[in-house]
Parts: C-alpha cells; structure tokens; sequence
C-alpha cells in the first residue's frame, strides 16, 4: 500500500482506519464533506506530515477522483442514516467504484451482518447463506452485488464485515454511540434491544488492525472478511462497566419495539431501527477462522477494557469541550 484515501474518514469506522494507517506511517488522504470534522480529526492525530484532507461529496465520483491523487487503495468507511438506506446506500457505493474504476484503486468496503440474514449455524463463516428477511438486509445484499458486479474491470474489491462495535469514534448511527456517550455525560441513557443475550461486539481500535491488514495483502480482495468481536457480553454487562467507568449511576433504559416506534415518530432513525431488533433476540456470531489461517491473530481487547477506554476517551473530549 503505497498512499490510502479513506472516504467517511470523521465517521466511526473511518475515524480509527485513518488512524490505524496514519500509525504505520501510510500516507492518507482523509476525505469527508465538512472541513471543520476533518480538522479535528487531524488535531485528535497530531497533524501527521502525511495526513492530507480533502473536503468533498462521496455521491460525486469526480470528488473522489480528485482527492485520490497518488492512492492505490480506497477505504469505503461512508455510510447513510438507516431511513436513506434503501433510496442512497447504492448510489454511494456506486459513486465509490465509478472513481475507483477509474483510476484502477483497490477499494475495501466496510459493511455489516445484516445480508445474512437469520443464523443458521452457531458460527457464520463468509460462507454463510444470504437469505436477508429484513429491507435492510436485502439493501446491503444488493450492495455487495454491486461492489463485486462485472461494473467495474478496473477496481479491485473486498467487503470487511463488522459486527455491532463500539470505541471512542462511534457515534450516535450505532447502537452503543449514543448509549456511551450519555453515560459518560452522566445522564441517563437508553440500550437498544435485549439488554439480556449475550452479544458479540469489536472494539473499533482491533477493527482497524484487521482492515488494515487485509488492505495489504493482494489475495484478500474478492472475497468477503469477517471482523469479529473478542467475546460476547450482555448489555447488562455492558452497562455495569461503562458506569463503573464513568463514575455516574443514572438510570440506562431498553428500549424494544414499542420504545423505538413511539421514539421514532419525533426520531425517524429509531423507527427504522425496529426490523433489526432480530439482531437481539438472535444474535450472529462471526468466525474469524478464516482471518487467522490466512492473516493471523485476530486482535482481542477485552470488552472490560475496550469500554472503560472509550468511557474514558469520550469524558476526555467533553472536559476538552467544557472546561467548566
């Protein structure tokens, strides 16, 4: 990997990518549509002699073919709110690879479970059916459709998958971002779905390492990843270490359907959020067998140790933000 572009670069995914690859001195170009998220992301980074910004508009393929002067590889760490999903997700992914075709970029996709639909097995390896019963599942199986299609002769791609995660880069768009980032406030906060079962999460920071890795590595693209998590954990669990951590104890919510469809009626995203709760109630869990025979160690933060950083990191910001 000679100079990297990661599109959605201030987003979740995006954020710890440009780090990771800023950290093995890979020359970057962080490309998002607002200059000021770009700005503290470099000042979060240290302002690194090669981290380049570039400000544009993912759904314009000639943005993206602008800023990507010199890269060979393509980080796809954009994403849409889920109420846009099904009308913008392709043309996105599209305006992605059109770029990329031209300019013959490796490109590696971030994307999640969701096209696989219901677990028929208790370990989902790559292999796993795609039979998506939810709209959102069949959106993302049509993503990965394009990603790989006859489209684009020119690019070369791969899908990452993640599981739910969390780190000190999510926000509000996953499911623990908003959960931590009250907590750590010291307010209450809500948990979407089964506080009850078992889980799986990664820890964005052991995310990165993994895209990373794969990035660099000629024979992983056109194929499918899976990113696992260390351990499975409760939302009990969860919400026991992030106040622990914190230091606050006010109360945290489950929110299950009833919740989320009256929240959504003044938050649409929630509404949305309904058909996944599956997700919950019959968590996925992903084998990273496939990662270790051909990668290596998967990297394993301890979900005890991934929650009280990011509690950590998050309250460090908002001191930062109000010294009061």
């Amino acid at each position: 990997m000679k100079k990297a572009i990661v599109v959605g670069a201030t987003g979740g995914t995006g954020a710890v990518v440009t780090a990771e690859l800023v950290k093995r001195g890979v020359p970057v170009i962080a490309f998002g549509r607002s200059r000021r998220k770009l700005e503290e992301l470099a000042d979060e980074l240290g302002h690194p002699s090669h981290l380049s910004l570039s400000v544009g508009d993912a759904f314009r393929p000639d943005d993206i073919a602008v800023a990507s002067t010199e890269a060979d590889v393509l980080f796809h760490c954009a994403n849409v709110p889920y109420h846009e999903m099904e009308s913008k997700l392709i043309p996105l992914g599209e305006s992605v690879m059109e770029a990329a075709n031209r300019l013959s970029l490796k490109v590696v996709a971030v994307d999640g479970i969701y096209p696989y639909g219901r677990g028929r097995s208790d370990w989902i390896t790559e292999e796993h059916p795609k039979q998506p019963h939810t709209k959102k599942g069949r959106v993302r199986l049509a993503f990965e459709k394009m990603i790989f299609s006859g489209r684009w002769p020119h690019a070369r791609a791969m899908i990452v998958r993640l599981p739910d995660y969390y780190g000190p880069t999510a926000n509000q768009a996953s499911y623990l971002g908003g959960t931590f980032e009250a907590i750590a406030a010291g307010k209450p906060a809500f948990f979407i779905g089964n506080m009850k079962v078992p889980r799986e999460y990664v820890y964005l920071p052991d995310a990165a390492v993994m895209i990373v890795e794969l990035a660099g590595r000629d024979q992983a693209y056109g194929q499918n990843w899976h990113i696992p998590g260390s351990d499975i954990i409760s939302g009990y669990e969860i919400v026991r270490i992030a106040r622990q951590a914190s230091g606050m104890k006010k109360p945290v919510i489950s929110l299950g359907r009833t919740g989320l469809t009256l929240l959504g009626l003044f938050v649409p995203v929630m509404k949305e959020v309904v058909e996944m709760l599956y997700l919950t109630e019959e968590p996925l869990r992903l084998s990273g067998d496939k990662y270790k025979r051909h990668i290596g160690p998967i990297p394993a933060t301890k979900p005890a140790d991934g929650i009280a950083a990011t509690i950590r990191e998050l309250q460090k910001r908002m001191h930062v933000k109000n010294p009061s």
